[in-house]
């Protein structure tokens, strides 16, 4: 089975523990304005590669990988666009013993019976989800990327109810998602879910304004400036203020 693969970092460190063989898939529901994988957008596009290929190059990394307490890690995009091909690598990667985890906005999520039946059967495979939860109000969030953010609640409830372990990550941008109250509610929320192992606070950052330009798009943040050190200090205690 083929998978649109946009990219493939081979020694990634921030996507989950130990050093990661991180999968960049292509195609998203979501048009986050501070987004630095615009590129990722398009559905449909990207390289195609067979679950065969990837597990044959992963294999060379192995060594690194697992002496670091690492694995593999998809993210995006959207990796839950792509189920069924999530679904055959994941196997593939336990027949070898390697940690899977798939970054993830839960964007895609559907009650829709298919969706389900093919989600269940991932999850079967997924050691962990990360879980970028981007504003917990719900016309903000559709401001910031277009979309409500119903279904992504109802995701982590999801990953909660199945006990699927889960980082929640929650990009700080400043004027856009750290006020206060909104920080609070948004930590309430997480309070509520009982699979969270590790909650992130990610500084917004304009790594990614040249994409958006190659693209011929407008940078909708450009003139946002990254928080302070105290300031992501202080949304972090305020995310984990609720936690067990």
């Amino acid at each position: 089975m083929n998978g649109n693969i946009h990219s493939i970092e081979t020694f990634g460190t921030v996507d989950g523990p130990g050093i990661r063989y991180v999968i960049f898939t292509q195609g998203c529901l979501l048009r986050c304005q501070f987004c630095h994988n615009a590129d990722t957008w398009e559905i449909g596009t990207g390289k195609q590669m067979a679950v065969s290929e990837i597990i044959d190059d992963l294999k060379s990394y192995l060594p690194f990988i697992q002496s670091s307490g690492g694995g593999i890690t998809v993210s995006g995009g959207e990796p839950l666009l792509q189920i069924p091909f999530l679904t055959e690598l994941f196997k593939e990667c336990k027949k070898l013993g390697i940690h899977t985890a798939i970054d993830s906005s839960g964007g895609c999520y559907s009650s829709a019976p298919l969706f389900q039946e093919q989600l269940k059967e991932l999850m079967k495979y997924t050691d962990l989800v990360l879980l970028d939860l981007k504003h917990i109000n719900r016309k903000k969030h559709i401001k910031l990327t277009g979309m409500a953010n119903d279904h992504i609640l109802d995701f982590a409830r999801y990953l909660s109810d199945h006990q699927v372990p889960i980082w929640v990550r929650h990009v700080l941008v400043p004027g856009v998602t750290n006020d206060v109250q909104d920080l609070t509610h948004l930590g309430e929320f997480i309070g509520t879910l009982v699979n969270v192992k590790k909650v992130e606070v990610l500084p917004y950052h304009k790594l990614g304004v040249y994409k958006w330009e190659a693209l011929g798009l407008e940078y909708p943040l450009k003139d946002t400036e990254p928080p302070a050190d105290d300031e992501v200090e202080n949304a972090f205690k305020l995310l984990t203020n609720h936690m067990n």
